[in-house]
């Protein structure tokens, strides 16, 4: 299958704003109605209705590629998929959009032969959109929350790409909600002098931005959680990998589509 990266990128991107800005209207419209799903993690309308608008979007912008998304994978509902096929995210953070910090996003990435090729990762309340549209082309635009998935209007993406390891030390992103003490030992092995707290899949693009240097995970991902922000890191010159150096791989059925623990960092190799 012959893919223009451009051109599904900038579908995607429109995709995600537009799902962003549903999102939002949630987020301002008082409080959240939580429930819970059979794995104990929380689940609003917000999710719900965000996937409900990807999954027509992405029926309509490239119709023979099949869909994982995670609420419709809740409900037992995976279709056949083989080595090219969506991973979405509806809303990356749940728990943040429940405690409206705004570190919350939607997610949306192309896997080819188990890498994520292709992605957008979408923080409506911080006005933040981050893609890759293939090798080496990664950007940031500014996007306002109510845009609906209109661009035209926004400002012009912008290149990004990792810095070097800062040689006064390494600035560390750890979960919001999963910061433990096995990460704290991972990161003793390094030369890390301070830390940045964030939710969702954020934590991927703050190193793609040249914001941040490292980003170890001790704890249970799922593939839709990872594959948008890997793909951006990815195109912006970054890794993401297991401990021990393996690339980290997508469409691990074997696995129920969880993921190994990883760390995400702004160099290639161990």
């Amino acid at each position: 299958m012959s893919i223009d990266y451009p051109s599904l990128s900038a579908g995607l991107c429109r995709i995600a704003v537009a799902a962003g800005a549903d999102i939002m209207r949630h987020y301002e419209g008082g409080p959240v109605d939580v429930t819970q799903k059979k794995d104990d993690s929380p689940v609003t309308a917000a999710d719900q209705d965000a996937e409900a608008l990807i999954l027509k979007g992405l029926a309509e912008l490239a119709p023979d590629i099949p869909v994982v998304s995670e609420e419709a994978a809740a409900a037992g509902h995976i279709p056949v998929f083989g080595e090219v096929f969506f991973l979405v995210d509806p809303l990356d953070g749940t728990r943040e959009f429940i405690n409206k910090n705004g570190e919350f996003t939607v997610n949306i990435a192309l896997i080819e032969k188990g890498e994520p090729t292709c992605g957008v990762v979408y923080a409506p309340a911080k006005q933040r959109l981050f893609y890759a549209c293939g090798p080496a082309q990664a950007y940031e635009q500014d996007v306002e929350a109510n845009a609906a998935g209109d661009l035209s209007k926004a400002p012009p993406p912008r290149r990004i790409k990792v810095r070097a390891v800062p040689e006064t030390g390494m600035v560390a992103v750890a979960s919001r909600s999963h910061r433990d003490q096995k990460t704290d030992e991972y990161l003793d092995h390094y030369n890390v002098t301070s830390f940045i707290t964030a939710g969702s899949s954020l934590k991927f693009c703050l190193l793609a931005a040249g914001e941040a240097d490292i980003y170890p995970r001790h704890g249970r991902t799922m593939e839709w959680d990872t594959a948008a922000g890997h793909a951006v890191l990815s195109a912006a010159g970054g890794s993401v990998t297991e401990l021990d150096g393996t690339p980290l791989r997508y469409g691990k059925t074997e696995r129920g589509m969880d993921n190994p623990y990883f760390v995400a960092k702004t160099w290639k190799g161990r």
